[in-house]
């Protein structure tokens, strides 16, 4: 079976990946086009090289392995009609963001910005009025690894760690856990509010005005899922009134975020340019959901992080 992958592995892992079987090619996604040579691709390793790929012209695909934890950049429809299995690298991020998570939350109650711009003109000025994270509610909308992984670490911070998912099904490393239909109940108390659930045709523009208008006066707002998860208009002018308080914001709703955006402007605003998955140990993980995927397939076993697109995960 011939293996296309589109991102760049050591030669002694694609070496691995052979040593199981597989007639193993490397095209960059950068720049791949279709050619004979990748027509008869059975297995795709990738990102996202759909905008220069039409998988429509790979007849023997049968399976695609993402390096990404999201999905919404696969041709849903020809996956479907053709009954193509879709895994991910659900967990493949999950710890760099994590600690991420809990970076941005003490970087905004202990007012880093500010220390971070002074340093820069050498000026000596303390500032009573930092916040402790002890025992306030951090609430993440979204429960899956990567929440946990967020979740686990602020354990020894002694706040009160509450989730939201679709059914309200209790999860590791949570106090306890909400269904979605009782957001606007459960977000009133909280102080952090954290997004973590995937993006798809529910969730858009799931934090929207009446959310916030729902929020506790002067929350904090961390958002490393996808920006059009917020209504980012209406987060705009929740920053501008102080409804919310600071956000730390990894993803928008155009990307990259446009020079004009207000957001750049906002003091009360912690931007970096989906960032937060970047360590040294990624690459690494990324080989090994490879190489055990592979590994399964050959031996016709299940394989880890199946998607299911008819109900978006």
């Amino acid at each position: 079976m011939k293996v296309l992958l589109t991102v760049k592995f050591l030669e002694e892992e694609i070496e691995s990946l052979r040593s199981l079987g597989y007639d193993v090619i490397f095209k960059d996604e950068d720049d791949i086009s279709f050619s004979h040579e990748i027509e008869d691709t059975d297995i795709l390793v990738c990102f996202n090289p759909f905008n220069k790929i039409d998988i429509s012209l790979l007849p023997n695909l049968k399976w695609i392995q993402l390096l990404s934890a999201g999905v919404n950049q696969v041709p849903k429809e020809e996956i479907l009609k053709r009954n193509i299995i879709l895994t991910n690298n659900r967990g493949g991020y999950s710890i760099p963001i994590g600690e991420w998570i809990v970076l941005k939350a003490l970087e905004m109650f202990k007012n880093s910005k500010e220390f971070f711009e002074n340093q820069k003109k050498k000026l000596w000025k303390t500032n009573s009025r930092l916040l402790e994270l002890y025992g306030k509610t951090v609430c993440f909308i979204g429960t899956g690894s990567i929440a946990q992984e967020a979740a686990k670490r602020f354990q020894g911070f002694g706040v009160n760690i509450i989730g939201i998912n679709t059914s309200g099904r209790q999860v590791e490393h949570f106090h306890k856990c909400y269904s979605i239909n009782r957001i606007k109940e459960v977000i009133k108390d909280c102080h952090i509010v954290v997004i973590t659930t995937p993006y798809t045709e529910e969730t858009h523009h799931l934090v929207n005005r009446d959310i916030f208008e729902s929020m506790r006066d002067g929350t904090y707002i961390i958002n490393i899922a996808r920006g059009s998860i917020i209504d980012e208009k209406a987060l705009i002018d929740s920053l501008k009134s102080g409804k919310i308080r600071k956000a730390a914001l990894d993803v928008f709703e155009k990307e990259p975020l446009p020079e004009d955006s207000p957001l750049w402007e906002m003091d009360n605003v912690y931007i970096s340019p989906h960032n937060s998955w970047a360590s040294e140990m990624i690459f690494k993980r990324r080989y090994n959901i490879t190489y055990e995927n592979l590994k399964r397939y050959k031996n016709n076993e299940e394989l880890l992080n199946i998607i299911d697109l008819r109900r978006g995960y």
